[in-house]
């Protein structure tokens, strides 16, 4: 017998006939800001585009990137209190918390070391490792839904 699901005073959300699925919708144009302005400044730490300059790149990109995070993440954490006991329990959801946290020290590193300045090897290896792990992040959230 399936174990008794937690109520919370959130529930509905994950049930509203609109709601639930509107927060689908701007998670993902989260995720594609996010991930669509990091790889055009990624590509370019990697010497694609080297007529743009980096500086101005950054400037346009960086805040599209937050932006981009940030609706993820709230519309994330509204999905996440309309039904938080089912996702603790879910593997799948832990993984993609460690992925997130991995994500967000790799940025913080990046920039910390100057690494649009430098445009060095380990910031090009960084890159690549930033954009692993948001594939990896945009996996385990698809995965999660059927695990």
């Amino acid at each position: 017998m399936p174990e008794p699901r937690a109520i919370t005073a959130f529930a509905w959300i994950a049930t509203h006939p609109w709601l639930y699925p509107l927060l689908e919708a701007l998670h993902v144009i989260g995720i594609a800001l996010l991930l669509g302005s990091l790889a055009v400044l990624e590509l370019r730490v990697w010497g694609f585009g080297a007529a743009l300059p980096v500086a101005p790149l950054a400037r346009l990109a960086l805040p599209l990137t937050l932006a981009g995070f940030g609706l993820a993440a709230g519309t994330g954490l509204t999905m996440f209190i309309s039904q938080p006991g089912e996702l603790l329990a879910n593997r799948v959801f832990a993984v993609k918390m460690a992925l997130l946290m991995l994500a967000g020290l790799n940025a913080a590193s990046f920039h910390a070391r100057g690494g649009l300045q430098s445009l060095d090897r380990v910031a090009r290896a960084q890159t690549l490792i930033s954009l692993g792990l948001w594939g990896a992040v945009i996996i385990c959230g698809r995965w999660i839904a059927y695990s």
